[in-house]
C-alpha cells in the first residue's frame, strides 16, 4: 500500500498537475502576506492562512485522485490485495500532497506574515490547524473526485460550493454542523484559540472522518 501511495504521488508530480496547485498556493500566499501583520496578530494570521488554503488543498487532492485512469485503478486494487487497500493508498497520497502544500502555507505565514515569533502555544495550534486544513482538503477533494462525481463541471462546482457551505454554516450558531472554519478565525481574533482548540479540533475531525468514511463506502460499493 505504501508503494502504491508513493507511486500515485510520483504520478501526480510527473503529470505536472502538482504545479497548478503549487502556483495557486504561492499566488494566494503572496497576496495574503503582502505586508506583515502587527505584533499580537500571530494567531489570526495562522488561522486565516489555514482556512484560505483549504480550497487549493481540495483541488490538489481531487487532482491527485483523478490522475490515475479508472482501469489502472482497478489494476492497482488487484496488485495491492483489494479495493480497500487501493482506496487507502489514494487517500494517504492525497493527504501527503495536501500536507506539503499546507506546510508551504505555514512557512509563508511564519516567514512573511507575522512581525514576531508566535508564542509556543499559538505556534502549536497553528501547526495543528494546518494539519486539520490538510485533512479537510483531502476529504473535500475526495468527495469531488471523478470516482464520486464523474462530471468535471459538477465536480468543480461541488468543490467550490462545499467550501462555501462550510463557511456559511460556520457563521451561524449551528457551526457544529460542519467544520467550523469561521470559528477558527473568531477564536484566534478573540484570543481564545488555545482555550477553544480542543472543541474546534474535535468537531473538525468528526466531520472529516465522516466525509472520508462516506467516500470509502461510496467507492467500495461502486
Amino acid at each position: 500500500m505504501t508503494a502504491l501511495a508513493v507511486f500515485r504521488v510520483a504520478a501526480y508530480v510527473r503529470s505536472h498537475r502538482v504545479y497548478q496547485s503549487l502556483l495557486l498556493t504561492l499566488a494566494m500566499l503572496a497576496i495574503l502576506h503582502g505586508s506583515r501583520a502587527p505584533r499580537g496578530e500571530e494567531a489570526n494570521v495562522l488561522a486565516t492562512t489555514a482556512i484560505l488554503i483549504i480550497p487549493i488543498l481540495a483541488w490538489a487532492a481531487r487532482s491527485l485522485l483523478d490522475t490515475e485512469p479508472d482501469q489502472q485503478r482497478e489494476m492497482s486494487a488487484v496488485s495491492v490485495g483489494g479495493r480497500g487497500r487501493e482506496l487507502a493508498a489514494g487517500l494517504v497520497a492525497a493527504f501527503a500532497a495536501c500536507a506539503v502544500l499546507a506546510a508551504v502555507g505555514l512557512a509563508a505565514s511564519l516567514l512573511l506574515g507575522v512581525s514576531a515569533r508566535p508564542p509556543s502555544g499559538v505556534l502549536a495550534a497553528g501547526v495543528a490547524l494546518h494539519a486539520l486544513a490538510a485533512l479537510v482538503g483531502t476529504a473535500l477533494g475526495a468527495l469531488t473526485s471523478r470516482a464520486v462525481v464523474p462530471s468535471p463541471a459538477l465536480s468543480i462546482m461541488g468543490l467550490v460550493f462545499g467550501f462555501l457551505l462550510m463557511l456559511l454554516l460556520s457563521l451561524s450558531p449551528a457551526y457544529w454542523l460542519t467544520v467550523p472554519l469561521v470559528v477558527w478565525i473568531r477564536a484566534a481574533t478573540d484570543g481564545e484559540l488555545l482555550a477553544r482548540f480542543p472543541e474546534l479540533a474535535a468537531i473538525s475531525l468528526f466531520w472529516c472522518l465522516l466525509a472520508l468514511a462516506w467516500y470509502a463506502w461510496r467507492r467500495l460499493r461502486s
